[in-house]
């Protein structure tokens, strides 16, 4: 009896030390297994768009490097991520990212905002393409709402002068903003954008904002070099304060609907338009591009001089030849278009 009683008392601390090294080895193996981070080397984005099932969130995250379909599908419903809960955004995971954080992410909609930039746009449908490529909202649903009128008279504007509303820059928005959330932070922007200094620059050039925006359209379209801005500029101020037609070519290409036209002619001057400027007085009804902020800063801030006239240099540089009197514009002219003609350019 004595000797089964030692076998006993050696053999159960045998069984409890074996028993409490597996359960130790096992929560480790289980801690290392849901605590385990993305397999990614640097930050990755998950992006989760409307009406999506966990099934599709799952897809995406096989495709980031998701440490464990099954371990996820064990912790998303122990912490309650299933369908009714999924919510649109883009999300963000990290090389330490896991899993138990991720879920707690996704189902709060703990979204990382994200940078966007629009530049170098000339019309609606070209901005709606531009903002759709970086965000969940689909192109069709923007124009949709730059082209309402009751939508673009509640942010200040018309159909004509719309485009003047967003300041060609870098924005931190969430990924699924709405339209409407997205237009309202454009128009923010651009009453922070028009501050009292800008203000008082348009109001001693006696022009408003809109105005401002419309003619900085024409002078970046006019000049290659923005260096050349406050020139322009000028020479279109001088001519509106004498009030001559500003007769700015590319306000023609604007009326035409082509800009890749490298020399107007007759038939194009003729073009019953209000953005032809060599037939209406004044500045055209709104701007025929998103001017950046260095020509609308160019525009308000414009090089004082003579010059009335100006001419692409025969050159061919993208640089012009400014005057003062029409003689020497014709002379300036009579170069260009002699070069044209050498290149072969005849439209």
């Amino acid at each position: 009896m004595k000797k089964n009683s030692s076998r006993r008392n050696i053999i159960f601390p045998i069984i409890l030390l074996t028993t409490f090294i597996l359960c130790v080895v096992a929560f480790f193996v289980l801690k290392n297994m849901i605590f385990k981070p993305f397999e990614v080397e640097e930050t990755e984005y998950l992006y989760i768009g409307k009406d999506y099932t966990i099934e599709e969130v799952i897809t995406k995250l096989n495709e980031i490097g998701l440490p464990s379909e099954k371990i996820f599908r064990i912790l998303a419903q122990r912490i309650n991520y299933n369908n009714n809960q999924i919510k649109t955004g883009r999300y963000e995971i990290r090389p330490n990212t896991t899993m138990p954080h991720l879920i707690r992410l996704l189902r709060n909609g703990q979204q990382t905002p994200m940078n966007i930039t629009f530049n170098n746009i000339r019309t609606k449908e070209i901005l709606a393409g531009r903002i759709s490529q970086q965000l969940m909202i689909d192109s069709v649903s923007i124009l949709k709402e730059l082209n309402n009128k009751e939508t673009i008279e509640k942010l200040g504007f018309d159909s004509t002068t719309i485009v003047a509303m967003f300041i060609p820059n870098t924005y931190e928005v969430y990924w699924d903003i709405s339209v409407d959330n997205f237009l309202q932070r454009m128009k923010k922007e651009y009453d922070r954008f028009w501050n009292e200094t800008r203000l008082s620059q348009a109001e001693a050039l006696n022009m408003t904002p809109i105005e401002v925006s419309t003619l900085a359209s024409i002078v970046e379209e006019e000049a290659s070099f923005s260096d050349e801005y406050p020139i322009v500029a000028g020479l279109y101020l001088n001519r509106l304060k004498k009030g001559m037609r500003l007769e700015a070519d590319p306000t023609v290409k604007f009326a035409v609907g082509d800009f890749s036209l490298r020399r107007i002619l007759y038939r194009h001057l003729d073009t019953e338009s209000p953005y032809n400027t060599y037939r209406v007085e004044g500045l055209p009804p709104g701007p025929i591009r998103m001017p950046s902020i260095k020509a609308i800063d160019a525009t308000l801030q414009p090089q004082t001089h003579n010059y009335l006239f100006m001419c692409a240099k025969e050159d061919l540089s993208g640089r012009h030849n400014f005057a003062v009197t029409h003689a020497e514009h014709s002379r300036n002219a009579t170069r260009y278009q002699r070069a044209l003609n050498k290149k072969g350019i005849f439209r």
